[in-house]
Order: C-alpha cells, then structure tokens, then sequence
C-alpha cells in the first residue's frame, strides 16, 4: 500500500501553547484555534515594542521571539515556564534519527510501534521501513508510530531513546527541558519553555536534511505487509 502524505503535522504551525518567532526567518508558529499572524504583522509588533508586556494578540500562553544569529530575545511571554511540549518533541527525534543513521537504513516496525494511540502514519508491525521514510512519517503526518519505531531502533526501547533526547538537551546546555518519549504524548516529565524549544528548533534547522523534510509539502511512503 502506498500513502501520499500531505504536510498535515506543519513545522511551522506548531500545535500547542507555544509561539515561536525568529526574526531573520519568515516563520511562525501559533497555537492551534489561536488566530495566525503574518510575519509582517509579527515584524510590525516586534518594532513597535519596547517591552515583553506588549505582543501580538495570541491566545498562545508561551511566547518568545528571538534573532536566529544573535540568539537576542527581541519579546517573550512566559517563555521560561515549563510546559508539556506534545508533537513539537518530534524535532529533536527527528535531529537524532538523522545525525544517526542514514535515510536509506531500515527500520524494523515493533509491534509497540504498530498498536500506538493517537496521530499515525499506519506502518505495520514486522514489516520494514527505510528512516527517511519514517521520517517523513513523523514530521509530515506527526506519527506517534514512527517516533516509537525510530527510537527503539537508535534506543532499543523508549526509555533508551529518552536517554539519548536528555544527553542531547544537555548537550546544547538546555536546563529546563527534560524528555521521557519520542512523541510527546502527556507526562508529567515531559516538559521544556518556548526559550529552549527555540533553541533546540534552532539547532535543527542547520541540518539540511531536517530543513529539507520539514519543508516538504508531499512525500510517498510505501506501507509494507
């Protein structure tokens, strides 16, 4: 079976009570039902405030807008609370999976992967995937399958695969981030700011393989039996 997938999980729009602004990209991310800003208005709003108090009208809860090359905060909005960060912790998965292995590998689905609740991409358990393909799974269809079947094949096991997302925090000197899935599905441990999932999306970025992936609007994958 061959699924086409359109980018439904969007990078950009990020579905959760974080908004993200970089202001040397023309990006955005907005809460969901929350109403979507153009960048210019973002832009506009950036000018005209001095102070953190004053930000684009968002139902979004945690903001931060910061410069990608100076790292300055121009506003924030309870950017350094922790918050559970839900399919947004598919960035530093992905991050992973790419400066792990290479596209081409391929991934053996685990029935654990296969039976996991929430948004899939339908892959199929003792069957086989190439990681690109599970990539695109996880970051255009927003797979809680494939972020399982990839962490158990870098990790052996989630908790494993948790590890490596921790070390990986630390390595990029996050100290308000902490991961207990690939997928982000609710626990009370699993939580970071705006501030640091700034920084972490930052850092996935200049990977041109995580830029390419999430910048794909389609891709094809083949569901194997």
């Amino acid at each position: 079976m061959v699924i086409k997938l359109k980018k439904i999980f969007n990078f950009f729009l990020l579905l959760l009570s974080f908004t993200l602004c970089f202001s040397n990209l023309r990006v955005y991310s907005v809460e969901e039902d929350s109403d979507i800003f153009e960048y210019s208005e973002i832009k506009d709003a950036l000018q005209t405030s001095s102070t953190t108090t004053n930000y684009p009208d968002t139902n979004s809860t945690h903001i931060i807008a910061i410069d990608r090359d100076s790292k300055r905060i121009l506003f924030e909005k309870d950017g350094f609370s922790r918050a559970p960060m839900a399919s947004t912790t598919k960035i530093l998965t992905a991050i992973i999976a790419i400066e792990n292995c290479k596209l081409d590998e391929q991934i053996e689905i685990s029935s654990n992967a296969a039976k996991i609740y929430g948004s899939t991409l339908g892959i199929i358990a003792n069957s086989k995937n190439t990681m690109q393909e599970l990539l695109y799974g996880l970051m255009l269809k927003s797979g809680n399958d494939c972020a399982i079947a990839i962490a158990e094949h870098i990790g052996n096991t989630v908790e494993g695969f948790s590890t490596i997302m921790n070390n990986k925090a630390k390595e990029l000197g996050l100290t308000n981030t902490n991961f207990t899935s690939p997928h982000g599905l609710d626990n009370e441990n699993h939580y970071t700011t705006a501030y640091e999932l700034a920084l972490i999306t930052d850092y996935a970025l200049k990977n041109n393989t995580f830029k390419n992936i999430v910048s794909t609007k389609q891709a094809t994958v083949r569901i194997r039996k």
